[in-house]
């Protein structure tokens, strides 16, 4: 993979820090990171940080490899091997947003609520592009609402309050993990009222299923991994 994306290019160049800070990464190192956003998207009940300067630097990258890809001699085997690299990493971008995009319109009102609740400073769960989607579905579906059943409604019905109209994200759901760093004494909730709490440690490279809601703080941290 590594060859397919550094031909001509500077890997001094590529930078995907999404807390503000100049992280230097290698293309290859770009990808991966890509891919752990991906699966830890694709698996986690809830909407997570936005990876948006990594997904531009991806797409900048695929964008120089599609470029290098038509320099390379017709019938040679390395264009094939190239093509095939390509294609799949627009497959787990597109995953990834596709993914993120689902989250957003199945929770709206809890993502926009969440949002606009962060603190100043906090990173942000979503892109521009992806808050003005959230509100425009949010103000299509109120519209859509008091078009087709509201306006039939007496009038101390005609409201809805969207965010106990549509669940929230279920952190209680269970994930399967790989842990990145070890972590110790790691509080987990009793899953049955005759059982009690208790403490555990998680060892590097062991996996584990486990209720979302103890472990999403590490998985924001990047400790663990979710598979």
């Amino acid at each position: 993979m590594s060859d397919a994306m550094s031909d001509d290019h500077d890997a001094s160049d590529m930078s995907g820090g999404d807390d503000g800070q100049e992280d230097v990464m290698t293309p290859s190192e770009l990808i991966r990171k890509l891919e752990e956003a991906w699966l830890n998207e694709k698996f986690s009940p809830e909407l997570l940080e936005n990876k948006s300067e990594r997904v531009e630097c991806v797409m900048e990258q695929l964008t120089h490899m599609e470029a290098n890809l038509q320099r390379v001699r017709k019938g040679d085997m390395k264009a094939s091997v190239h093509r095939m690299e390509i294609d799949r990493i627009r497959y787990v971008l597109s995953s990834y947003l596709r993914s993120r995009l689902q989250k957003i319109e199945k929770f709206f009102p809890h993502v926009l609520e969440k949002e606009k609740s962060r603190a100043e400073g906090d990173a942000s769960f979503l892109s521009p592009e992806e808050f003005a989607f959230a509100k425009e579905y949010l103000a299509n579906t109120e519209t859509y609402l008091k078009a087709v059943a509201l306006k039939h409604m007496p009038p101390n019905l005609q409201t809805v309050d969207m965010l106990k109209a549509v669940p929230e994200p279920c952190l209680d759901s269970f994930v399967f993990l790989r842990v990145r760093a070890r972590q110790e004494n790691i509080l987990v909730e009793p899953e049955t009222d005759d059982q009690r709490e208790y403490v555990v440690d998680l060892d590097e490279g062991s996996q584990h299923l486990m209720r979302y809601r103890t472990i999403a703080p590490l998985v924001s941290s990047g400790a663990v991994q979710l598979i």
